[in-house]
Order: structure tokens, then C-alpha cells, then sequence
């Protein structure tokens, strides 16, 4: 087949990179298309997949300019599938869906985001998904007759034990691990779900109330998507950003506003703490914390309650022994995602049939 993949978040490089790697060891042709997303360009360089940038100007931070972006990036795209005659196109954006629609091609969306959470994209996707993958843990809403669940989260697909083994050597090339260390993530918190839901998380107060509480414990590393206070600034981690789960994996504690870094913290068993307004709201952190106590959800307006948290977690004698356990519970009831997508896509559309008739069929791929 000759497969597009489109990709509008670095969260999206690794839930594809190694499913557009095994796809092409297959023999499928596929096309790579972005958009300027923070590091997400310079990790396709990094990584040697082919892509093309369909839309370089800077991101627009209203919805109005979101809008606008997607129809040029409909436009673009719908030209780049016409010329390049696409067989199916898979991505977690809105544009596969209409893309796909228009031209009648196969279309498979991904999604973890329930969709109360991002009703915009339920809105502009829902009428043209053919497909939507998503874990058993996510509500899809309207969506759920054009749901297929499996056992396994996005992260998954490139932090499972079969596709990634952290490297402590790896970390030793960015600093000493002499001491335990602690990894902050500060998130921009200006994605559509996160202007639609007015999200707010970690500021300067708590930021630096957090570093005083870490630092008598071990070393602190800060890694933000947004413009950091000066007083900050010796604290930022300067990595590799391919490098940023072996430092992830072996850090004593995550804590941060950013959810996405707080279920990979979860799938390598680092204790994680995430603090912004979507605590007790996303299927996927619910189960992680209630089912698997992998990560926990604190609100911005109790910090207290984060402060606490921390110092409940520092006070574990068998913190990351415990963790280990929670995470290998995890594995053992959820499949190896790459390999169920790149079945799912490579079978597609008798793939969707076999799943609905038998949703036991992904086990094969645990």
C-alpha cells in the first residue's frame, strides 16, 4: 500500500516512528506529512524518516486561528493524496478524517483524548472517521460505533519493554547519577483542548516551593515548552530531546502540568504527579491512577495537596521497588501497541472486521 501518516504533535513522532519503520520493512511506501510543532521536525531529522512539512508558519494560539490552520492544512493535503495516490491515511488529526472523507480513501484515526474532553474535534472529525483507535480506557462518546478499543495506551507504542529498554549510560552523557534526581515538566498549556477548557498548572509560586521541597532530596531538572523565569534557568535540562525517556526512566519522581509526560512517566514505573485542570477527567490517567496507582491527578487549586503528595512519595522506602510491581501489573494486561497497529493497518480493513467480531485477536500481540 502507500500509506500517509500525519503527524501534529512530537507525541505523535513516537506513537508513529516505529509503526512507519516497520510498515516500510514491509514494503508499504509511506509519507510522513507535519506541521511546525515545537521539537517535532527536528526529531523526524534526528530519527532519518522522510516527511514533508505541510504548514512552517508559527502556530495561531486562538481558535479562529487553529480553524484556519486546519483548512490549510486540509487543502494541502488533500493535493499531496490526490498526487501521490494514497491507499489509506492514519493519524490522531482532524484532517485525516476530512481528507480521507473527500477522497473515499481508507482513513484510520488514533485517539486517547475522551472526546468530552476535546468536543472541537469530535465536532470537525466525527462526520467523516471511518476508524478510530483508541485504548479500552477512553470514552469515545458519539464516536463509540466507530470505535475499535484495545488493550494499551499511546505511550505504549514506544515504551513498551519490546520497543524500549532505558540506558543509564545514555543519562551519564548529560549529568552525574551520584544522587537521585527529579524531573519537572512545565507544558504551554495552549493546545485547542487546553484553550477550550481554560487549563491552568504549575506557576512561578509553586514552581519554586516544589525545587526547595526536591533539592535536600537530590537534583532537580526542569524541561519546558514554555519561556522559563530567570531563576529557572540553571535547572534546565539541555538533552537530546530522542534522549529524554532514559532520563525519564530512572528519575526518582515526575511532577508536572503536562499529562502527556506523566503517562510515560507511568509507563516506565517513575512515580508521577501531574497538577492542571484535567485531573479526574481523562479516561486513560483515571485508569492509570485507580487501577495501576502509576500517577496522581491534583488539582491547581489545591496545591497543597501537591506538596503533600511529594513528600508522602519522598518518604517510601521501597518507592521504586513498588513502582516496578504497579508497572509490571500494568504490562501483563496490555498488548504491544506498534505491533497491533501496524497489523491493524497493514490488514486494514479486515482488520476492523476481525476486531469486532473477536476483540480477543490483539492478545497475539502482548
Amino acid at each position: 500500500m502507500i500509506i500517509l501518516i500525519q503527524l501534529s504533535h512530537p507525541a505523535h513522532f513516537h506513537l508513529y516512528k516505529n509503526v512507519a519503520k516497520n510498515l516500510m520493512a514491509d514494503g508499504h511506501k509511506v509519507f510522513i506529512l507535519i506541521k511546525t510543532k515545537d521539537i517535532l521536525e527536528d526529531l523526524l531529522k534526528q530519527s532519518g524518516l522522510p516527511y514533508h512539512n505541510i504548514l512552517k508558519e508559527a502556530h495561531r494560539k486562538s481558535k479562529l486561528g487553529i480553524l484556519w490552520d486546519m483548512l490549510v492544512r486540509d487543502w494541502r493535503m488533500l493535493r499531496f493524496v490526490k498526487n501521490n495516490k494514497i491507499d489509506l491515511l492514519t493519524g490522531s488529526t482532524v484532517e485525516v478524517a476530512q481528507v480521507g472523507w473527500l477522497t473515499r480513501k481508507y482513513r484510520v484515526n488514533t485517539g486517547e483524548d475522551d472526546m468530552r474532553i476535546v468536543p472541537l474535534f469530535q465536532k470537525m472529525a466525527g462526520p467523516f472517521i471511518q476508524t478510530i483507535l483508541s485504548p479500552v480506557s477512553c470514552d469515545n462518546w458519539k464516536l463509540e460505533p466507530k470505535s475499535i478499543k484495545y488493550n494499551g495506551y499511546h505511550k505504549l507504542a514506544y515504551l513498551h519493554p519490546n520497543q524500549f529498554q532505558p540506558d543509564r549510560t545514555v543519562v551519564e552523557r548529560y549529568f552525574s547519577m551520584d544522587k537521585p534526581y527529579f524531573v519537572l515538566r512545565f507544558a504551554k498549556l495552549k493546545a485547542y483542548h487546553d484553550i477550550e477548557s481554560d487549563a491552568h498548572g504549575i506557576n512561578t509560586e509553586i514552581a519554586q516551593h516544589l525545587i526547595d521541597v526536591l533539592l535536600p532530596h537530590g537534583n532537580v531538572y526542569i524541561t519546558s515548552e514554555r519561556e522559563l523565569e530567570p531563576q529557572f534557568e540553571k535547572y534546565r535540562l539541555i538533552i537530546n530531546p530522542l534522549d529524554i525517556h532514559h532520563v525519564l526512566a530512572f528519575a526518582k519522581l515526575y511532577v508536572g502540568d503536562s499529562q502527556s509526560m506523566a503517562v510515560e512517566a507511568a509507563m516506565l514505573g517513575t512515580p508521577s504527579l501531574r497538577f492542571n485542570d484535567f485531573a479526574g477527567k481523562i479516561g486513560v490517567l483515571e485508569e492509570l491512577e485507580h487501577k495501576y496507582e502509576l500517577t496522581f491527578a491534583i488539582s491547581p487549586s489545591e496545591p497543597q495537596k501537591l506538596y503533600d503528595k511529594v513528600a508522602e512519595l519522598l518518604s517510601m522506602p521501597d518507592l521504586h521497588e513498588t513502582f516496578q510491581q504497579r508497572r509490571q501489573k500494568m504490562l501483563s494486561e496490555k498488548v504491544d501497541v506498534t505491533a497491533f497497529f501496524t497489523w491493524f493497518i497493514e490488514d486494514y480493513p479486515e482488520s476492523r472486521k476481525i476486531m469486532k467480531e473477536n476483540p480477543n485477536y490483539q492478545l497475539r500481540f502482548r
